[in-house]
C-alpha cells in the first residue's frame, strides 16, 4: 500500500462530505469544493474518517491512490482553514497597493500593473512590499507567485 494513500482523512466537525460514485464534494465554513476521483480508486466514509482504497497494485493505480488521497485531504483543509501565501516584492522602488479587490503593482514600468484575482482568491496588502494571497483551493495557481527581478547594470 501507498504510505500516503493508506492514511485515513479525518473529517472535522462542521464539514459535510458527499460521495456520489466517483464524485467527492466537501462543504465547510469557508466554502465548497468537489473532485472526481479516477476510476479504479474507491473513497469510503467510515467512523468519521474517509478511507481511499485501490483494487490492485498496478503502477498507474498505485500513483492515483496517493494522489487521490492528497487531493481530498487538501479539499478538507481548504474548506476548514484555507490556504495563504505571503509574497514579498524585492527591488528599489517596487511597491504594491490594494485597489478594491485588485492589486496595483509599481515595478519600474511606465505604468502600474493591475492584477485582478481569479474567483475564490483574495488579496491582502500587509506592507508596501508584502502581500498575502488567500483561497480555499490549493490547486489554484496564484498570479504573481513568482516575482522575477529586473537585471541590474554591470558595476562600474
Amino acid at each position: 500500500m501507498s504510505r500516503i494513500g493508506r492514511l485515513p482523512i479525518p473529517i472535522p466537525s462542521g464539514v459535510d462530505i458527499a460521495i456520489d460514485g466517483q464524485a467527492v464534494s466537501v462543504k465547510g465554513p469557508k466554502g465548497a469544493l468537489s473532485h472526481v476521483v479516477a476510476e479504479p480508486i474507491v473513497v469510503e466514509r467510515q467512523d468519521g474518517v474517509l478511507n481511499v482504497t485501490r483494487p490492485n497494485d498496478e503502477g498507474k493505480v498505485r500513483a492515483l491512490h496517493g494522489l487521490s488521497r492528497t487531493l481530498i485531504a487538501n479539499m478538507v483543509t481548504g474548506v476548514t482553514e484555507g490556504y495563504s501565501k505571503t509574497l514579498e516584492i524585492v527591488g528599489v522602488g517596487y511597491r504594491v497597493a490594494a485597489k478594491g479587490k485588485d492589486l496595483e503593482f509599481s515595478l519600474g514600468f511606465s505604468h502600474p500593473v493591475v492584477v485582478t484575482p481569479p474567483e475564490g482568491i483574495t488579496f491582502r496588502v500587509e506592507a508596501p512590499t508584502r502581500f498575502v494571497v488567500e483561497g480555499i483551493d490549493k490547486g489554484v495557481r496564484y498570479p504573481g507567485e513568482v516575482i522575477r527581478r529586473k537585471v541590474g547594470k554591470a558595476g562600474k
